[in-house]
């Protein structure tokens, strides 16, 4: 646009230069805003841009400085970048097989150092420590400076992805392999930044409850530009900014390259982020250039090397350093003959130097000054870097990510620019480099962590004991519903309020909710527990005239995440973990509906597992045809199933509200008692009908995974024995009657409350056998339940066959019948819906009969006969093609 008047353009320019320099930028703001504010009133549309020129934030007047030995940094730094490259090399020397990465680290180093020499504070009895999530394909970096400190040995830098065999290091973070080392689980791309912020977010709630000193210790979480492309890195960013956590300090490494090529080629990813946080109320700080392009700058009145940063685009700043001196001179200078003009002193070596910001120790630290003193909002530094920074051949190329090995001349060239003291002929053999213990690099590296509190990364393994409430307590849920019927979800709503009043326990009961609590009938937990929230509550809810209104407080216990599973799964790992975060063992409890628990954020489900995560998950509404008129997305027929593939995870589908109050209590004994690295999955579901008192006797068997609900002892013709849980045991249990009255079959029926744990001992009992051959063979529970029984057994379930069928190696009859929910859900009543999936109880009759019939023991033509009198018919289309 064209200046009509110059003079008035200075006069203005020239005012607000003054109140800068007299008044400060709180003024200028102020004065900015209210123009603007006077603009629209008058219609004006003014001219709106959400990101900043194409440099750095923070101008070199305002940096702070870096305090340490630049000289003493770098010599640490450079060695401990070539024992990285040297331990991922070695170890695809001895097998190609094992991988690893290179190039992540290598551009990211510098951003790691200035953490690890100023900024990141270990836990001590002053200070929680610092919460840090590593990107994942940087972990080479983190294990060659933890060999540096003498954390780690040279057998074990030889054994890095070489674990089974014991004593090797991990390919990535990963808490459940090294259980003392990393804390976080995070190179599966986009959960660490959105643990990260659920995170800081779970700190807040500690301080604000009380649980931990506010104010002291900080959430660091380092991402790749291409990261961001994950939904669930950015997806959650707009919590952070609206709750203004300040304690949450995003580092994104800005190498401009995904793992195929690059990630904005035909614009700027670090623009576009930019506008992404500062739309989302974060604080911005872009490190983009090193103090190389610093007099250049100062030369820039005009404006016009500005102008030409803000005109490349990322695919050309790939090139700039993908190519040489000569190559950035022509085609970044070249553009505009006076830039042309500032460089010519220049040589094409020294243009080539012109470091970027990511690079620069000085700018880094600025960066990371301003961040952690920076208050009321989380802080993202976007730090511009070159992937495969100092490789040789493969810095800066699109086939940098996968880069295993570098070549005898880029070795060469790495050792000389980062001063290694190898010869020639060490270099082949790749040897580990450690400065002796009394040297100058190993004092400074040791001083600089012993200001900030010790070694990182560490894991805190266990916690305080608490002590779990006698089952006694929840007396009101083992005596029965009596003549009333209610559902488990309410069950379990009961047992809830009784755990929350316990001295020890109850305040540790985090209860986290994705905006489903009125469906599960809690919302009397609203006034009661209040609802968490670092504002309080600014407002007068609609039902504050009401019992159960829904009130907010800074100290609320309830975390309500509304619609979003995976935040809430975010919130549930950071309480589970909070024993060895915060030494402050907590105890998620989550409810949701069970089909968008592990199916929609399994990736979350399995990386809790691997971060030791303790708590209860509890799956609503669950079932193939428990969940009427709710249809296809909602009827959950797998979830047990897909929560089997994780290994920590123990998982029950109870019935009756006995049950299920056994098993909490049993798993509140385990995670916060015994203090044992497991969560629970457990199924709850809306249907009312009567709940029984527990009998006696029933308690192990609960546990272990099924136990006899009813025996018949009656004298009769033929004999089954009948497995059901959740809702069809009801159904079992009518089919024991249709069976008994109308064939003369007696029945026994049992209450299978885990066919997972079923299995998990089977296969141990398995296991134990093949290895111990000359021992008296074991039996597995399975078969010490049936064993001696009379009949075949037919298990039903509300879950496909699959669910049921894991135990059939173990039931020791031939005549094993199966029935489940396999197919897509529907909408209808649960009548219909249990005919549809065929496991009502005429379907289970029949299946018995059939069983009878396998065996000889009745003629057929009472199977096709009962067919008749149960209006079934044989015709019907099965439901998993439907």
């Amino acid at each position: 646009m064209q200046d009509l008047d110059p003079i008035e353009t200075q006069e203005w320019l020239d005012a607000l230069e003054s109140v800068l320099d007299k008044e400060g930028e709180d003024r200028a703001h102020y004065l900015m805003t209210r123009l603007g504010e006077l603009a629209t009133r008058s219609g004006t549309q003014l001219p709106y841009s959400i990101t900043t020129p194409y440099r750095n934030t923070i101008p070199v007047t305002r940096e702070a400085r870096m305090p340490g030995d630049l000289f003493m940094e770098r010599r640490i730094r450079s060695i401990v970048r070539w024992n990285a490259l040297a331990m991922v090399m070695r170890a695809n020397m001895q097998d190609p097989d094992l991988g690893g990465h290179i190039s992540t680290f290598a551009s990211s180093a510098t951003l790691y150092d200035i953490g690890f020499n100023y900024f990141f504070k270990a836990p001590t009895e002053e200070h929680g420590g610092d919460l840090i999530y590593y990107q994942g394909h940087a972990s080479p970096g983190i294990y060659a400076r933890a060999f540096l400190e003498g954390r780690l040995t040279e057998e074990q830098m030889l054994k890095f992805r070489q674990e089974v065999d014991g004593g090797g290091l991990s390919s990535y973070p990963h808490p459940h392999l090294m259980p003392d080392f990393w804390q976080f689980p995070t190179v599966s791309m986009g959960l660490g930044p959105i643990t990260a912020i659920y995170q800081a977010r779970f700190m807040k709630y500690l301080e604000n409850r009380g649980f931990i000193p506010a104010g002291k210790q900080k959430v660091w979480c380092f991402i790749g530009d291409g990261e961001t492309d994950e939904p669930e890195t950015l997806g959650a960013i707009s919590l952070a900014g609206r709750e203004n956590l300040d304690n949450l300090i995003f580092v994104i490494n800005c190498n401009l390259q995904r793992l195929d090529g690059p990630v904005r080629g035909n614009s700027k990813i670090i623009q576009e982020l930019e506008g992404v946080f500062r739309g989302a109320n974060w604080n911005v700080n872009k490190v983009i250039w090193g103090r190389m392009w610093d007099p250049l700058f100062a030369q820039d009145e005009d404006g016009r090397m500005q102008r030409r940063m803000d005109q490349a685009i990322d695919g050309e700043y790939q090139n700039y350093k993908a190519k040489d001196g000569a190559y950035v001179r022509k085609h970044f200078f070249g553009h505009d003959p006076e830039l042309l003009k500032r460089v010519e002193k220049l040589s094409d070596e020294e243009i080539f130097n012109l470091n970027r910001g990511g690079h620069d120790p000085y700018k880094v630290y600025a960066a990371y000054h301003q961040a952690v003193n920076h208050k009321g909002q989380p802080t993202v530094i976007l730090a511009k870097t070159i992937k495969g920074y100092g490789t040789g051949a493969g810095e800066a190329k699109n086939t940098a990510h996968n880069t295993k090995k570098v070549d005898i001349e880029s070795l060469k060239k790495f050792r000389d620019r980062f001063d290694i003291p190898l010869n020639d002929s060490q270099l082949e053999e790749l040897p580990f480099y450690r400065p002796a213990e009394d040297s100058a690099e190993m004092k400074y590296l040791r001083k600089c962590r012993e200001k900030l509190g010790g070694h990182l990364p560490q894991r805190n393994r266990g916690s305080i004991s608490i002590p779990t409430p006698p089952l006694e307590t929840l007396k009101a849920v083992l005596d029965g519903s009596g003549d009333r019927e209610i559902s488990t979800t309410m069950a379990f709503g009961r047992i809830l309020a009784s755990l929350v009043k316990d001295k020890e326990l109850g305040k540790r009961i985090v209860p986290i909710l994705a905006d489903e609590a009125r469906t599960f009938g809690m919302e009397g937990m609203f006034r009661q527990l209040g609802i968490y929230s670092p504002v309080g509550q600014l407002y007068e809810p609609v039902d504050r005239d009401q019992v159960m209104y829904y009130r907010e407080e800074k100290d609320g216990q309830i975390l309500q995440e509304g619609l979003n599973e995976a935040g809430a799964f975010s919130s549930f790992i950071a309480a589970g973990t909070a024993y060895s975060n915060y030494n402050t063992p907590m105890l998620p409890v989550y409810i949701f509906y069970s089909m968008f628990g592990f199916q929609r954020i399994g990736d979350l489900a399995w990386a809790a597992g691997d971060g030791q995560t303790r708590g209860f998950l509890l799956g609503g509404t669950s079932g193939r045809t428990t969940l009427n008129g709710e249809g296809l997305q909602h009827e959950d027929g797998h979830s047990h199933i897909l929560a089997s593939t994780i290994p920590n995870v123990r998982s029950y589908d109870p019935t009756y509200a006995y049950e299920l109050a056994v098993i909490m209590r049993e798993g509140t004994h385990r995670m916060m008692t015994l203090q044992e690295n497991v969560y629970y999955y457990i199924t709850v579901m809306n249907e009312n009908y009567q709940q029984p008192a527990m009998p006696e006797g029933v308690e192990d068997g609960i546990i272990k995974g099924m136990y006899l609900l009813e025996e018949d002892k009656k004298e009769a013709a033929h004999h089954v024995q009948l497995l059901g849980c959740g809702t069809i045991l009801n159904e079992v249990r009518e089919a024991a009657k249709i069976l008994r009255n109308d064939y003369n079959v007696a029945a026994d029926v049992w209450s299978v409350t885990s066919f997972n744990e079923l299995r998990r001992n089977g296969l141990a009992v398995e296991r134990s056998n093949r290895l111990h051959p000359g021992d008296e063979p074991k039996q597995s529970y399975v078969e010490q339940c049936l064993s001696g029984r009379q009949g075949p057994v037919v298990a039903s379930t509300d879950y496909m066959k699959l669910f049921a069928e894991q135990i059939r190696q173990w039931v020791p009859v031939k005549e094993y019948k199966v029935l489940g929910t396999d197919g897509y859900g529907r909408s209808d009543s649960r009548r219909k819906l249990r005919d549809f999936f065929e496991v009502d109880r005429r379907w289970v009759a029949l299946a018995a009969l059939e069983a009878l019939a396998d065996r000889g023991e009745i003629e057929r033509k009472v199977v096709a006969e009962a067919i008749v009198k149960f209006g079934i018919d044989p015709e019907k289309r099965n439901p998993l093609d439907c």
